[in-house]
């Protein structure tokens, strides 16, 4: 007797079709995961989740035309080793459908 198996779907290509079929999923996921690019350890975890959006609002190619970069240039911005200027930082979370915000620290005490 043969089981049928399904076809495997990566983590990551599952995430991001969650994160195209939920836009609130996509801005909250987004939010948490920008909080890590204060700490320059973790910084990382930021950058590769604004691709993963990235990726679900677009791909990497549209993305970065609606931006005014390069495709290479974005792939090398959002990798783990990236540094994005404002700039770019702007552009792409524009061209996703989002913008920067700022919220107060509740570490800081008035």
């Amino acid at each position: 007797m043969t089981k049928s198996l399904k076809a495997a779907v990566s983590h990551h290509d599952r995430e991001v079709a969650e994160l195209r079929a939920d836009r609130e999923l996509a801005v909250e996921y987004l939010k948490a995961a920008m909080e890590s690019l204060d700490n320059p350890e973790d910084r990382a975890a930021g950058l590769l989740a604004l691709r993963t959006v990235a990726e679900a609002y677009g791909g990497l190619g549209t993305i970065a035309t609606e931006a005014g970069i390069s495709r290479e240039a974005l792939y090398r911005t959002l990798s783990a080793k990236g540094n994005p200027t404002l700039k770019t930082l702007l552009a792409v979370l524009k061209a996703v459908g989002m913008k920067l915000s700022v919220e107060p620290d509740q570490r800081v005490t008035a």
